[in-house]
Order: structure tokens, then sequence, then C-alpha cells
């Protein structure tokens, strides 16, 4: 198993990036928030789970080890292969899912697109002894912790692009894009959009429609 990698950043896309390492590009697909932090050109460490099919070897990279530790563990539930469980992470920080488990909240863990009612109650029951509490970190460095380094367009890119990895069509990411922009507008912000947080407004947006 490739527990780590480190190298340099040569591309980045909506869900993917590629980091050289030894001479050697890899692919390494990502959630937004952790793309956020890529920097192309600039050296880069993320923690790493190889899923391996038999027609495929697919290499997922996050932020930190308990997002690997999470990502892992939601794949035990029935029903929840490396995708779902990557936009489960997509949508919400570690600590976020841990509370959703703990508290039985059925409505946060349906908010990612994918899992309805039935398979919340899946995820509750199969991972509420295993998950644990959350450990008072990675929601204050979770969604919150992404900052886009440009306003406008930039944001608004990185939101549709994560949309459309997420399975949305590109009709849902327009229209979701344009309702947060609306919201960005009335709310007059002076720093950087947090990108994670927009991305988390566009898929309630998507909810309600």
């Amino acid at each position: 198993m490739i527990a780590s990698l480190s190298g340099r950043v040569t591309a980045t896309g909506p869900d993917s990036a590629v980091v050289e390492v030894g001479g050697v590009g890899l692919l390494v697909s990502c959630t937004p928030a952790t793309l956020a932090t890529l920097r192309l050109g600039e050296r880069a460490t993320l923690a790493t789970s190889l899923v391996v099919r038999e027609d495929s070897l697919t290499l997922y990279g996050f932020a930190d080890e308990d997002e690997r530790l999470v990502f892992e563990l939601v794949q035990t539930v029935t029903g929840i292969g490396p995708r779902l469980a990557q936009s489960m992470l997509a949508v919400h920080a570690p600590d976020q899912l841990r509370r959703a488990v703990m508290t039985d909240d059925l409505v946060a863990l349906t908010k990612v697109p994918g899992v309805g009612r039935k398979g919340a109650q899946r995820i509750v029951l199969e991972l509420k002894d295993r998950l644990g509490p959350p450990r008072g970190t990675s929601a204050a460095a979770g969604p919150g912790r992404v900052a886009s380094a440009a306003g406008g367009e930039g944001w608004q890119g990185q939101v549709h692009a994560a949309l459309l990895g997420l399975g949305w069509t590109v009709r849902d990411a327009d229209e979701a894009v344009s309702v947060v922009a609306a919201e960005v507008a009335v709310s007059d912000l002076t720093d950087a959009p947090d990108v994670s947080a927009l991305l988390k407004s566009a898929l309630r947006s998507l909810s309600r429609a």
C-alpha cells in the first residue's frame, strides 16, 4: 500500500492532481478541499490510500492522516465505495462526519450526493462504534480550512468543477453556482471566499431543488 507521497505538483484538475515523485507523475484523486491546498510547481505531501480493482489502480490523496482514516472506515459500510466515501469528505470534514454519526444526524448525511435516508441510517448503524467522537481539531480545520487564493471567477470555477466531479450535471452546477454567487453578493464578503463552505452552500441549494 502507498501510505503517502511527497513531490512537486505538476497538474491539477476538477477532482485530481498529478504529483511527480522520483521522475514519475502519479495521478491522485482528491477532494476539492485537498486540491485547494495544492499549488502548481510547489512541493506537496499527501496521505494516500490505494484502491485496487481488477481493471484499475486508483490512488486517493488527503490533506492529513485523519482524512485517510475516515475515508477507509467509511468504505466498510455496506454499499459505499471509494468514490462515495470521497464525496462524503468533500461535503463534511472528518469531525463533522463523526458528529453526524454520533448524533444520528441523518439530514447532514443525506446532504452527500448519492446518500439517501436508508443509506444514512446504515452509515450510522455500522459506524457509530467505529468512528468515535469528534477529535476537536478537524472541525476547525475542516471545510473552513480551505480558502481560495482568489475570489470571483476563482471560487466559481472551483465550485463548478467540484460539483461536476461529484456527479452533478453542467446545468445543475451552473444553477447552484448562480445561487451561491447571489448569496456572496448579498453578504458583501471582503475576505477571500471559503471554497469548501461555498461548495456546501451549492450542495444545499441542489438538495432543495
